[in-house]
């Protein structure tokens, strides 16, 4: 069985401490507490300061949490509501479309698939919850690009790979690909990610306006493609799921 890392232990043990009781703690009760010579809890104290997950006070030199694992907290909140509420207008969504429904966020310059909804028929399916995709050339990755400040900012600063020869990675063509996204409302992907893979897909905004994911459907170019082009019917069914998955977390102009 692997071992425990000690210093992490510690670390949990002084959040925890930190989270309940007195609003401040100085050094000397939060070592006396757990137990710890000073000089240990100065370390990691320091540490967690540093990456924002401990604050002192300058008059009192006493700790408190940081604003970090606020941030941190909220994150996890906004995903798991984002996902409680879509889950009816996704499943309406690949029942209506004949095909797989994916939602995504913003997660270490990628998509983090949060929801999946199987395409409704016998096919066998891998579920891809907890799955990676690329900004750059997938559908939900250029909504997020397009939409949201802090993705546009990782998007540019990644590698944008060639999966095939139809994606878009130069910097100028991608910009004007974005300005396109967002003129029209929503993203594709032809074969820019997987030969022979289509997607469309449209932003989910929060009750501040502020976009908080994407939705899109994925399957065969020959099913979602007619005459070369994305079927007018399934944009317009991603683009109304988004809009009700947005109206349900308080986005009601979208």
């Amino acid at each position: 069985m692997a071992r425990n890392i000690q210093s992490l232990e510690r670390a949990a043990a002084m959040l925890r401490l930190l989270a309940g009781g007195e609003r401040r703690l100085g050094l000397s009760d939060i070592a006396s507490s757990l137990g710890l010579a000073k000089g240990t809890a100065h370390g990691i104290l320091r540490t967690l300061q540093q990456e924002g997950f401990v604050e002192q006070d300058d008059a009192s030199g006493r700790y408190q949490l940081g604003a970090e694992l606020l941030r941190l907290g909220t994150t996890y909140l906004d995903v798991h509501e984002l996902r409680a509420r879509a889950l009816v207008w996704t499943d309406d969504l690949a029942r209506s479309s004949g095909e797989s429904v994916y939602l995504g966020v913003l997660h270490q310059q990628g998509v983090l698939i949060v929801h999946h909804v199987f395409r409704p028929d016998d096919s066998r399916q891998v579920l891809e919850i907890g799955a990676m995709q690329p900004l750059h050339s997938t559908a939900l990755g250029k909504v997020l690009s397009a939409y949201d400040p802090v993705a546009h900012s990782e998007v540019l600063e990644a590698d944008r790979k060639a999966f095939t020869d139809r994606t878009v990675c130069e910097l100028e063509d991608f910009e004007h690909l974005l300005d396109i996204t967002r003129a029209r409302g929503y993203a594709a992907d032809v074969e820019e990610t997987w030969e022979g893979v289509a997607s469309v897909a449209a932003p989910v905004h929060d009750r501040r306006r502020m976009p908080v994911g994407a939705v899109g459907i994925t399957g065969a170019v020959e099913r979602l493609c007619r005459d070369g082009e994305l079927r007018p019917e399934l944009i317009a069914a991603v683009r109304d799921c988004a809009r009700a998955v947005s109206r349900d977390l308080g986005a009601l102009r979208f």
